[in-house]
């Protein structure tokens, strides 16, 4: 079943469903060198007059070298179906595996973007903005228990450029 381009307008999805319980790909790279992980964190919304995603990575992750260097990500979404792919995209990394494969995903190249034919939603973005996580800023002091390594995600506003939805 092929993707249509649809308006972000258009989203029927709950985006704390979407996220946070279904889980996405966030993919970054050129066909030839790409990364992609799992996600459940992260938003959808308006911000500087321009419908965008946040999401969040850790510098540790492999994912996030590939983030580094694009201009682009894409977030793909799964049916449950799917939940064995996005578990296992989670807990292997690109740098010693190739999970694609391993995971059984399709990779397509899509004018500087790489998501998955398997995905039923995918969300194109281009980085605007970028910010550290600084625990000094914290009001509440239970977060710090997110990051016992340490380990501080860095936020990514990307403007959503493109909105795919399979069999539209």
């Amino acid at each position: 079943m092929a993707f249509t381009e649809i308006k972000t307008s258009e989203l029927k999805d709950n985006p704390f469903t979407l996220i946070g319980s279904d889980w996405m790909l966030i993919t970054a790279g050129s066909l030839e060198n790409f990364n992609t992980m799992t996600a459940s964190w992260g938003g959808l919304g308006v911000l500087w007059e321009r419908k965008v995603s946040y999401i969040f990575i850790r510098p540790n992750r492999y994912t996030y070298e590939f983030v580094e260097r694009s201009p682009l990500f894409s977030l793909s979404f799964f049916e449950e179906s799917q939940r064995k792919t996005l578990q296992y995209c989670g807990t292997h990394s690109g740098r010693n595996t190739d999970k694609v494969k391993e995971a059984g995903l399709t990779p397509v190249h899509d004018g500087g973007l790489v998501y998955f034919s398997e995905a039923r939603l995918v969300l194109g973005c281009r980085k605007v903005y970028f910010q550290d996580v600084d625990p000094g800023k914290f009001l509440d002091p239970a977060i710090n228990s997110m990051y016992p390594q340490k380990d501080y995600h860095r936020m990514y506003v990307g403007e959503i450029v493109k909105c795919l939805r399979k069999g539209a």
